[in-house]
């Protein structure tokens, strides 16, 4: 039977996909802009008819008619990571958080944890090639780890919108049910830099050296910060998203992977976010590449690139060099994501490096966020023993290999001047310095 015999005989309307779930069940969404619409839809239509459905989902973008507090007893949820539509359901006790493992290991999680190994899948992909294959497109991560985990079946809706995406592929024939359904996928608008930002921007380009391959995050500084490479020569892309601003470093000749090591000539990504013109971009560039969390983030995997750096934010650092950047006052705010895994994989790299970025203040100004210690229940997201370069709109310090007292010292020097003579009292009260 060729592919398009099985993609006829499992053609089926959302609603009927979806009426194959059953009470108890536990559903994982395909990642963040990646989440399939038509199904995440279709599944609320049917709440009234279930109970205790348990559904795995990230960042989750869309509507969130799911999270409503009136379907809590049709639809209970595990959050892999908080973000603006979850944070308040969270803090609220409505969903559950896993906060236990790094973003690469989450494939793991799904297959041994009798918790969270589901039994539907519900994902998104572009249409199939002349053999059958379709591309995970803007969001292999784990997307991908899902479908391969899932126990009863995996639920697919084919969208035209979809770009096709080179790296890792879903033979249309493994789906279960497939929705050919054309909803629009999910898009990020565009970020608003800051004076404080650009200057952070600004300290951070100083360190990145030609023939670099760099991890980036999204939003507004790491936006400033390729903006700010537009000097550099021979940069390469190996980073758990793809965004538009390397879109940009692409079109501009800067990014060309030509010294990578590791899929040399291809920007190496988990999952892409950015406009519907970015994802017209990709759409069939050989420059292009997704492949699944558990390759992209594997420290092992990242370490195999030459002078790989990694670049992220974070909320606070203390005078140990620790670093949270999913906390604020001993709450959790955000997650981990995939930080660690390239905080340690760049420094596995042949001439790599680490950077963890941060404002000097926050809240107008009005606190520090180089802070003697972090409050109770404050979660490191990267401890003093793996973290490598700090840096502030004030410079850049680099703490590896430092003494603790050489450690409090270098991250009050970049630390907003205004907090520095407290900052210096308390580390002489802690013993630091």
């Amino acid at each position: 039977m060729n592919w398009k015999q099985t993609y006829g005989d499992k053609l089926v309307s959302a609603d009927e996909a979806v009426s194959h779930v059953r009470s108890g069940d536990k559903i994982i969404f395909g990642d963040w802009v990646g989440e399939p619409a038509a199904l995440v839809a279709a599944l609320v239509r049917r709440a009234g008819q279930l109970h205790d459905v348990e559904i795995i989902h990230g960042m989750s973008p869309g509507p969130n008619d799911h999270l409503k507090p009136e379907l809590a007893r049709s639809f209970h949820h595990t959050a892999l990571f908080l973000g603006a539509l979850t944070r308040k359901p969270y803090a609220e006790g409505h969903i559950d958080f896993i906060g236990g493992t790094t973003f690469h290991k989450w494939p793991d999680m799904f297959a041994k944890s009798p918790d969270l190994n589901p039994h539907w899948a519900f994902i998104q992909v572009s249409p199939p090639d002349e053999d059958g294959m379709c591309s995970f497109g803007v969001s292999c991560c784990y997307t991908e780890p899902a479908a391969r985990t899932a126990t009863s079946g995996v639920v697919v809706q084919v969208n035209e919108n979809m770009p096709y995406v080179g790296g890792q592929k879903f033979r249309l024939a493994d789906a279960t049910y497939i929705v050919a359904e054309n909803t629009p996928i999910y898009t990020i608008g565009q970020t608003t830099s800051t004076p404080v930002i650009e200057q952070i921007a600004r300290n951070v380009a100083r360190l990145v050296e030609d023939g670099a391959t760099l991890q980036l995050g999204i939003g507004a500084l790491p936006d400033a910060i390729l903006a700010n490479l537009r000097d550099k020569k021979d940069l390469g892309i190996h980073s758990e998203t793809l965004t538009e601003s390397i879109m940009e470093l692409v079109q501009a000749g800067v990014i060309t992977n030509r010294r990578k090591t590791l899929h040399p000539g291809v920007c190496v990504g988990a999952q892409a976010a950015g406009s519907t013109e970015f994802y017209k971009f990709l759409d069939h560039n050989p420059m292009f590449a997704v492949y699944p969390v558990d390759y992209v983030n594997d420290p092992y995997v990242v370490g195999q690139n030459y002078k790989m750096t990694s670049i992220n934010a974070c909320l606070s650092v203390d005078l140990l060099g620790q670093v949270t950047a999913e906390c604020l006052n001993g709450r959790q705010y955000s997650g981990i994501g995939g930080q660690l895994d390239h905080v340690r994989g760049s420094q596995l790299s042949e001439g790599g490096k680490s950077m963890i970025t941060l404002a000097s203040t926050a809240k107008s100004g009005s606190i520090s966020t180089i802070v003697p210690a972090f409050p109770a229940g404050t979660a490191v997201s990267v401890s003093r023993y793996d973290v490598n370069y700090i840096v502030t709109e004030y410079g850049a310090v680099d703490l590896k290999y430092r003494t603790v007292r050489e450690r409090a010292k270098a991250l009050i020097s970049i630390a907003h001047p205004k907090f520095r003579d407290e900052l210096t009292r308390q580390a002489h009260e802690l013993a630091l310095i």
